[in-house]
């Protein structure tokens, strides 16, 4: 290399020109094992973070969305439980079902997110909450809204035209509804012989709790039950099948 001061041609291994004292560099260069210069290690990047997948980024696969239909019937349940035990802006009769509807229709909107026992909302939000998650993961917002209507209010509304004096609450119909839709294409892949990765058992075990709750709560229903088992089959069934097409 030449000098820049001195114009003086210089070895390129050191910092210092010997005939002026100029500064060639600020340190001298690394040599490997044979003696020569040591290639410059390219900086490492880290790699780039994955973003959120858009609506029809890739043909066939749902986009990432956050559960807002569950969040809302989870909150609707805790809204209309803390109503019903602090008779804040509502009564009691208001809210739950009690004797026949008459005029008052609008209380199966109403009781379906109202809950007399803390036990029973709790295993029936949570229900709802985790497999209403699930299923609008794989299926988007309108299963799980319809699951609901149907299990929920068309299982307490059953249970009106059975029951002579019905006293009614909850969504254990429609919680139901949720595990069995969910738990089909698992079933069906079963039936086919296919191995399945959901926990079959736990599923099993959440189903069987659901459907005894009338054992311990008196605002659930066995009628509800039978529709939220039907609601399952009904709803769960074709979306089955379009998930394995």
């Amino acid at each position: 290399m030449v000098c820049k001061s001195c114009g003086s041609e210089v070895s390129s291994y050191i910092t210092e020109c010997p005939y002026c004292g100029n500064r060639l560099r600020k340190r001298a260069p690394k040599l490997d094992r044979d003696g020569r210069p040591a290639a410059r290690r390219p900086r490492l990047t880290p790699p780039p973070l994955l973003t959120r997948l858009r609506r029809d980024e890739i043909p066939g696969i749902r986009p990432e969305t956050r559960p807002y239909a569950t969040l809302v019937l989870i909150l609707g349940g805790l809204v209309g439980t803390l109503l019903w035990r602090t008779n804040l802006g509502a009564t009691g009769n208001d809210l739950e079902i009690f004797g026949k509807l008459g005029n008052h229709w609008w209380r199966l909107a109403t009781a379906v997110f109202t809950y007399d026992n803390t036990g029973y909302a709790i295993v029936t939000l949570a229900s709802i909450g985790l497999f209403g998650w699930l299923l609008e993961r794989r299926h988007g917002p309108t299963s799980v809204i319809g699951l609901f209507l149907i299990g929920g209010v068309g299982g307490l509304a059953a249970t009106v035209a059975v029951y002579t004096v019905p006293f009614a609450m909850g969504a254990n119909g429609a919680a139901i509804a949720m595990v069995v839709a969910w738990a089909l294409p698992d079933l069906l892949a079963l039936r086919s012989g296919e191995e399945v990765d959901g926990d079959l058992i736990g599923v099993a075990a959440i189903l069987t709790v659901l459907i005894l709750m009338p054992l311990a709560a008196v605002g659930a229903s066995w009628v509800a039950d039978g529709v939220g088992v039907a609601a399952g089959l009904l709803v769960g069934l074709p979306l089955a099948r379009m998930a394995v097409r």
